[in-house]
């Protein structure tokens, strides 16, 4: 349930930069209104300085995982650009739950009153402000990964639930998909494989772990972006800064 709305505080109706707000704000549609509902209110990283850190770090393990696969290393560079644009996020957050990143956030403060009232003319000349992650997503995104905690995965479930992820024969374009498509089923019988004498008492323990893998890619790759390396890459394509790790360019060297 969401608290009480600070957009009617009792206060509000007296300010005279609120009175001028509210005219200013008439014209503007309702998805252009700031909302402060408890769930919708824009949050950011407590320790952006160390959690961003420890998002790099594993950003540069799931680039080396997919590096160090000769299978993918086979496929047309077509298709590796693809699947490493379709999957890289949930990939991420799976390198998340094994290295045990946790973070913490805290509500973006509301922009000033007067400072969008004196700057209202010029932003209608800039690009619109970028949005900010939600404490509802992070909240999502957070029970995603205590979800996963609570399955204590081994290292090579690990490794077979990346592979599981990045061969996606579902990612639209693909030249290889039924080789893609042998390629998952092997990371899954692997899996199943590993699971039957670690867990041999749950019987289901092979179609949770898949189903709880499958949610996320549920996660927005936008909110992972903004939460976790816009602070570090401003306005940078996340997807094409992967591509140049994943292929050794440097960003002043155009690709081969």
């Amino acid at each position: 349930a969401c608290e009480r709305c600070r957009c009617h505080s009792e206060d509000t109706r007296t300010a005279i930069l609120y009175t001028l707000l509210s005219q200013s704000r008439a014209s503007c549609g309702p998805a252009q209104q700031r909302c402060l509902c408890h769930q919708r209110r824009t949050v950011c990283l407590r320790t952006p300085h160390i959690t961003c850190q420890a998002a790099s770090d594993v950003l540069v393990k799931t680039v080396s995982f997919m590096k160090n696969l000769p299978s993918f290393q086979l496929l047309p560079r077509d298709d590796q650009l693809l699947l490493l644009d379709s999957c890289w996020a949930p990939l991420f957050l799976l390198g998340l739950v094994q290295e045990m990143v946790t973070f913490e956030v805290m509500e973006t403060p509301a922009p000033s009153m007067l400072k969008k009232i004196l700057l209202d003319g010029q932003s209608k000349q800039q690009e619109p402000e970028r949005m900010q992650p939600t404490l509802a997503a992070v909240q999502r995104l957070q029970c995603c990964l205590n979800t996963f905690w609570s399955l204590d995965l081994s290292p090579k479930e690990y490794a077979y639930l990346k592979g599981a992820i990045l061969f996606n024969p579902d990612v639209p374009g693909l030249r290889a998909s039924l080789y893609i498509e042998s390629l998952q089923r092997e990371a899954q019988s692997a899996l199943q494989e590993v699971l039957r004498p670690l867990h041999p008492e749950e019987q289901g323990r092979f179609a949770r772990t898949l189903l709880i893998t499958s949610t996320l890619k549920s996660i927005p790759p936008a909110l992972i972006t903004d939460l976790f390396f816009r602070p570090v890459i401003g306005n940078a394509d996340i997807v094409e800064l992967i591509a140049e790790m994943f292929y050794e360019i440097s960003s002043r060297q155009p690709a081969p």
